[in-house]
C-alpha cells in the first residue's frame, strides 16, 4: 500500500525547533559526543549493484547499522546520546558551572549522575541504548519491557545493570507505564516518542540520528536522488529526512516512510493528518516497529518533508532479511534484523508497483539503511534458515554459511 503526501503541511518550512534539532549545529554536537566514544568508528556504506541492476536502478547502498557502538542498531545513536546530555546538564545546574561532554568522566559529575535515574519504555534496542549511556555515566537505568519483547532483548539490555520492569500489553502500553511510574519515583524518562508537553528529550533522541545522514553523505560520492527508511514511532525516518532537507534544500532526494502493515502508525498519521491510534492486531514479525501511534515530533518533520508512505507485509520483509544474508553476484553479505531490511523491503515493493509515483528508473541512486544486525540470533537464525551457531560466529558475513 503506497500513500503521496497530500498533507496541508507538505513542503512548508521546518518549524524553527525542529530545524534547531536536526540542524548542522545539532549534527556537530552529536559528533563532538561521539569523538569521546572509545568504541565509535563510522558505519560501512555497502553498495549492492547485482541487486540495483536486478532491479533496475542506477545504484544502490546500504548503510549498515548493524555495527554501531557494540549494540547492533542505529538506536545505540539516540538513547545514549540523550542520557549524556541530560546528566550534563543536571551536572551544571549543580555546579553552578557550564560542563560539557569532556567532563562526563570528572568525579564531580559522576556523583551528580550517580543520584539520577533515567527511565524508558522499549521494543530492544532503544533499552539497550539507555541502559549503556547510563552505565557509562554512572547514573541508574529503569526499562520498561512489554510482553512481546523477546528474553534474549532483556537480557541484552540487563547486562548494562539496568533494572528491567515487564509490562503487560504492547509498546505504547509500556509508554504509559514508564511514564507514569518515572513521575511517581522522580526518575528521567529518556523516550524515542514524544506526548504533548513532553519533546525536548524524544528531540535529542533524534538529533543523535543525524549523524547516520551525515556519514552516509560524506561516504557517497554524490547525494542519493531517492531514500528508503523504516518506522516505528517515526524518529528514525523524521531525523533522516529532516537533516537531509535541511543540508541539501531543494536538491534533497525523494524520501518514502516504509511500515509493517501490521504496525502502520506514520501511515495511519499520514491518512488522517495528524496522529492517531490505530488498532493492535496480529503482532508482527518487524518488532522493532511495531507502534501503534506516531511520536507527534516525529510527525510534525514527516508531514512536512516525506514524499511518501508505504506499507510492506511480513513476507516481504524475511524475503529481504534471506536476500541480504545470501546476495548474488558480487554483492556483498549483510546481517538484517527483522526490522533491519524494512527500508529496502519498501523499495523492492515500490519498484514493482510504484515506479512511476516515485520517479524511479535506471538513473536513480537509491540510500537505504540497515537499522539493526541480528540483535535477537536465535530469531535471526530462525527467519534466515541458518543455524544460531553459524550466525553468532559471524559465517554469514563471511559468505561460509550458503
Amino acid at each position: 500500500m503506497f500513500l503521496p503526501n497530500r498533507n496541508a503541511l507538505y513542503r512548508q518550512p521546518l518549524d524553527a525547533a525542529d530545524v534547531e534539532t536536526l540542524g548542522i549545529a545539532g549534527a556537530d554536537t552529536v559528533e563532538r559526543f561521539l569523538a569521546r566514544r572509545d568504541n565509535h568508528v563510522a558505519t560501512p556504506l555497502r553498495e549492492l549493484p547485482a541487486l540495483a541492476a536486478e532491479l533496475g536502478l542506477g545504484a544502490l547502498h546500504v548503510k549498515d547499522e548493524g555495527f554501531r557502538l557494540g549494540l547492533g542498531s542505529f538506536k545505540a545513536l539516540g538513547g545514549a546520546y540523550a542520557v549524556f546530555r541530560l546528566v550534563l546538564e543536571e551536572a551544571g545546574k549543580r555546579l553552578g558551572r557550564p560542563v560539557d561532554v569532556g567532563d562526563l568522566d570528572r568525579p564531580e559529575v559522576r556523583s551528580v549522575a550517580a543520584t539520577m535515574t533515567v527511565a524508558c519504555a522499549t521494543d530492544g534496542n532503544h533499552g539497550r541504548s539507555v541502559a549503556q549511556g547510563a552505565e557509562l555515566v554512572g547514573a541508574r537505568a529503569a526499562i520498561f519491557v512489554h510482553a512481546g519483547v523477546s528474553e534474549e532483548r532483556v537480557a541484552a539490555i540487563a547486562r548494562y545493570g539496568a533494572e528491567m520492569i515487564r509490562v503487560d500489553g504492547n509498546y505504547d502500553d509500556s509508554v504509559r507505564q514508564a511514564a507514569r511510574i518515572a513521575a511517581e519515583k522522580g526518575w528521567t524518562v529518556v523516550s524515542d516518542t514524544s506526548w504533548p508537553g513532553y519533546e525536548r528529550i524524544p528531540g535529542l533522541v533524534m538529533q543523535g540520528y543525524t549523524a547516520i545522514v551525515r556519514e552516509a553523505l560524506r561516504q557517497l560520492s554524490e547525494p542519493p536522488t531517492h531514500v528508503f527508511v523504516q518506522a516505528g514511532v517515526g524518529g528514525i525516518a523524521a531525523a533522516v529526512a529532516g537533516h537531509l532537507t535541511i543540508v541539501l534544500g531543494a536538491a534533497r532526494p525523494v524520501f518514502t516512510v516504509v511500515e509493517p502493515a501490521r504496525a502502520a502508525c506514520v501511515f495511519g498519521a499520514a491518512k488522517a493528518g495528524s496522529p492517531v491510534k490505530i488498532a493492535h492486531g496480529e503482532a508482527t514479525v518487524m518488532a522493532m516497529l511495531e507502534c501503534y501511534e506516531a511520536s507527534p515530533v516525529a510527525w510534525r518533520v514527516l508531514a512536512r518533508v516525506a514524499d511518501g508512505f508505504m506499507t510492506v507485509d511480513e513476507d516481504d520483509a524475511v524475503a529481504v532479511m534471506r536476500r541480504l544474508a545470501r546476495p548474488v553476484g558480487n554483492d556483498p553479505a549483510i546481517v538484517a534484523g527483522e526490522s533491519g531490511g524494512v527500508g529496502l523491503a519498501g523499495l523492492v515493493r515500490a519498484m514493482a508497483d510504484h515506479k512511476a509515483e516515485l520517479g524511479l528508473d535506471g538513473a536513480s541512486r537509491v540510500l537505504v539503511i540497515n537499522t539493526e544486525g541480528a540483535t535477537d540470533p536465535r530469531r535471526y537464525a530462525e527467519l534466515v534458515g541458518m543455524s544460531e551457531a553459524d550466525v553468532l560466529a559471524g559465517k554469514v558475513l563471511s559468505g561460509a554459511t550458503q
